[in-house]
Order: structure tokens, then sequence, then C-alpha cells
């Protein structure tokens, strides 16, 4: 990393390191707050400062926040040369489904194991999971758990191969259906306009399978920060991560209101 960013990276002091194992496999989860438990995953290239910034949001909220470690370097800056390196692994991992075809991706069961850990620790009616990128559909089949009752689909990337294309298998997908309908579940999902990485088709994917729970908000590019790290302005190259490094932290401004509007949701569910 060039030395002129590290002063960006992120110490994460403010949070516990905990190693959490789920049938038999172990991943470092970084936990903070109290009350009931919202699962924050990161997108790419990873749990950085503007994803750290939204954990301690949501922490301010009322919340025990995890953020699990699923890829890159915890609290790093996003430089472009480190980010492309992150997602290369990522794609070839056989803990994702990157591509059209491939279906659910298998890290997802270890993180419904997490939520069920979570929810039984910290208590409440249940466990709120957030999405980004690389991870935004993981919070919708992280519904496939009873304990989560909150879900939210921030910007899904995957598969990065197919626009219209939803990461999930048929089988997955009937019983999100199920779970849906049956529990009266609601999936709040945000996007920019003119996203390259998630499309216009691949929001009317996910209406056709959810209906009218699939509530989907769809901001301006206009409100994208101008001005993300590096990553974000010579990878991806388009308005994308609407409450992390897209956001504009002004009073009043889109990006702000929908992470108000997140934070809405995990309380109306979480907080009865």
């Amino acid at each position: 990393m060039d030395t002129a960013d590290e002063h960006l990276d992120d110490p994460m002091t403010d949070f516990a390191c905990r190693r959490v194992e789920v049938d038999g496999a172990v991943k470092t989860v970084r936990v903070a707050g109290s009350g009931p438990a919202v699962i924050l995953m990161p997108e790419m290239p990873g749990i950085s400062p503007d994803v750290l910034r939204l954990a301690r949001w949501i922490q301010a909220a009322g919340f025990t926040v995890h953020v699990p470690s699923l890829f890159g370097t915890d609290g790093a800056y996003p430089t472009a040369e480190e980010g492309q390196k992150v997602i290369r692994r990522a794609c070839v991992s056989a803990e994702f489904r990157a591509f059209a075809g491939g279906g659910t991706s298998p890290v997802t069961a270890w993180l419904r194991g997490l939520a069920r850990k979570a929810h039984a620790e910290c208590g409440g009616p249940g466990v709120g999971a957030i999405g980004l990128c690389f991870t935004g559909n993981f919070a919708l089949t992280m519904a496939l758990e009873p304990a989560v009752i909150a879900p939210v689909v921030n910007h899904p990337s995957l598969p990065l191969d197919d626009p219209a294309g939803l990461e999930i298998s048929d089988e997955d997908a009937q019983a999100l259906q199920e779970r849906i309908a049956r529990d009266g579940l609601s999936v709040l999902a945000y996007r920019f306009e003119g996203d390259r990485w998630c499309t216009r088709q691949r929001f009317d994917a996910y209406r056709a399978l959810l209906g009218d729970a699939f509530d989907a908000r769809v901001l301006p590019d206009s409100a994208a920060n101008t001005d993300p790290p590096p990553f974000f302005r010579e990878v991806v190259r388009t308005p994308h991560s609407v409450v992390t490094a897209h956001l504009v932290d002004q009073d009043g401004h889109p990006t702000l209101e929908a992470r108000d509007q997140i934070l809405a949701f995990l309380r109306e569910r979480l907080h009865p």
C-alpha cells in the first residue's frame, strides 16, 4: 500500500476481534455495541473504513453489529491494485459463486450459522442482515435462517457476468418465497440508477421472485460521492456503494437519507 494512504486505514480498536466457528469452519468477526444483532457483510475489497463507518452508525442506533471478515485485509483503505487482487482471489474461491449458473454461494451457510449464534447471544426478536456489493444477495439468502427477520440488499453485484441474474439456486429461491410469504418478511434494497454492476434488470428479477415484499429504492447517479477511494474510482467506475464509498455525509443528502431508512427498518423489526 502507498504510504500516503496508510493514515486512512482504520485501526478498529473499538471492535472486539472474535474467532467464530460454524460447522467446523472458523472466521474472524469484528463485533461492537449492544442490543439485537445485525450482521453487516463487507463489500469488495473488504472491511474498509467506509464499511466500518456504517458499522458504527448501526452500533450507535442500538444494535450489536457483527462484521465478518470474508475477503481482503480488515480495516484497509481500498486501493485499486490491492482491490483487484482481492476480486481475483474471491472469484476463484470455493466459498463464492461469482458467475451465472453457480447458484447460492456456500459461504451463506456459515453466515446463517453466525446469525443463529448472534441471536442466541444478543436476544431480541431476531437478527438483521445487510449485504453490500459482492455480498449484497447474501442478506437475502440468509433469510433461510429463521432468526433473520430484517434483510437489507445493497447494490448486489453477483453474478458478475449476468446483469439480470440472481446469485441463488432454484431450490433456495423457492424456499425463500415460502419463508417470506409465511412470515410476512420484507426485503429493503438499494442501488444507483446507472450502476453497471447492479442493473435495473437485476432488481426486476428480484421483484419477479419476491413480488411486493421487495422494497426497491433507486437513487440518481448525481447523488453519488464524486471522490470515492481509488478502488471505486478506478475499478468500479460507476455510482455503486449507496451507504459506504459513494455516501455523502451531509444532512438531507439522498445517500444519508438511505442510511437513515436502513436504520429505521432495523429498529422497526428488531426493537418492537
